[in-house]
């Protein structure tokens, strides 16, 4: 029965060796352009922290633009965007939990990613901090210290500097992924075509190729058929 068991195992064992490997042939990519987008990454975060304690210091209130972009001072959010989980008992532990997997991710696909990615790469520095502004906030204080407000869709809602290098973040990287780079979905750029280029050319090579390698061995099984 336990050797039945390990075999029906032996698959999955295999899958896993294979994903090893894989791993293993990872490379880490931080060149002088990531080192200088880490940097940026602490200055951005420096820039939501000290706003936010100079708002609770100085109470800012202004108009910038009436009913559409204001500075007011002392709003709070215990919850994420448009206040969601904000009543939830467990909704901090949550954000925090989750905003913790999200930088291991994106920090890990940062230090995995060619330095030749470097709009991603901004974009990913961008989030990074934005959320790493947040979460500061939810564990020193349990709620988000927002203090502009955006008229949305006809409501003012309130936010801060973090979630604009979230927001920044998420679009420069949807416009990078389907125009800018070799991976873009419509690419627009020159050397994101030369690049889809070249690797279609790879692959009708590699297609041709195995075609090639394919005939002998038909050739060669009809010849033993017809002897047979």
């Amino acid at each position: 029965m336990r050797a039945v068991l390990f075999i029906d195992k032996i698959p999955l064992l295999i899958y896993y060796i294979a994903m090893l490997e894989k791993i293993k042939k990872l490379k880490v990519h931080i060149g002088w352009k990531s080192i200088i987008l880490i940097g940026v990454c602490v200055v951005l975060v420096l820039i939501d922290l000290l706003t936010k304690i100079f708002e609770e210091r100085y109470n800012w209130n202004c108009v910038i633009i009436p009913n559409f972009i204001e500075i007011v001072s002392g709003s709070r959010n215990p919850g994420c965007a448009f206040s969601f989980l904000a009543e939830a008992a467990w909704g901090q532990i949550f954000l925090i939990v989750i905003t913790f997997i999200m930088l291991f991710l994106i920090i890990g696909f940062f230090i995995l990613l060619p330095e030749r990615f470097i709009v991603l790469k901004v974009a990913i520095s961008m989030v990074a901090a934005g959320a790493v502004g947040n979460l500061i906030d939810r564990i020193a204080f349990q709620e988000v210290r927002d203090f502009v407000e955006l008229n949305m869709f006809g409501n003012m809602v309130a936010c801060n500097f973090a979630d604009f290098w979230i927001v920044l973040g998420a679009i420069l990287a949807v416009i990078d992924l389907l125009f800018l780079n070799e991976w873009a979905v419509f690419p627009l750029t020159k050397s994101a075509k030369l690049v889809q280029a070249k690797h279609k050319e790879q692959a009708e090579q590699k297609n041709q190729q195995e075609v090639k390698e394919e005939k002998p061995e038909e050739e060669s099984k009809q010849d033993n058929d017809g002897n047979g």
